[in-house]
């Protein structure tokens, strides 16, 4: 497995064919649960979107149920995994994803 990390704002990164098998995009919760309806086309190409800092929730206008119906609006198949890097809640479910991922290419 090869990750390629393409950084930049949520608009170039997507007009960008890597070659890449998955596409995987990081939205933070200071961010905004908007940012499905201001960038579609990067919600449009990405098989999962991580959903990070949630530890910090309770202190953004974050609504991680219109988070979800904005990237579903954008991208029906794109999994949502809400990740904490700091406390590690998620950090599984992804690495499980990943996992399921190389399973399926090698198959």
């Amino acid at each position: 497995m090869v990750i390629l990390e393409n950084v930049g704002n949520l608009v170039c990164p997507a007009e960008f064919d890597t070659g890449a098998v998955k596409n995987a995009m990081i939205l933070s919760v200071p961010e905004g649960h908007d940012k499905p309806l201001k960038y579609p086309l990067m919600f449009q190409v990405c098989d999962v979107v991580l959903v990070n800092k949630i530890d910090v929730l309770p202190y953004f206008d974050f609504d991680m149920d219109k988070c979800r119906e904005y990237v579903a609006l954008r991208n029906p198949n794109a999994r949502v995994i809400p990740i904490c890097a700091r406390t590690g809640e998620g950090i599984d479910e992804w690495a499980d994803w990943l996992k399921e991922q190389v399973r399926a290419w090698q198959a």
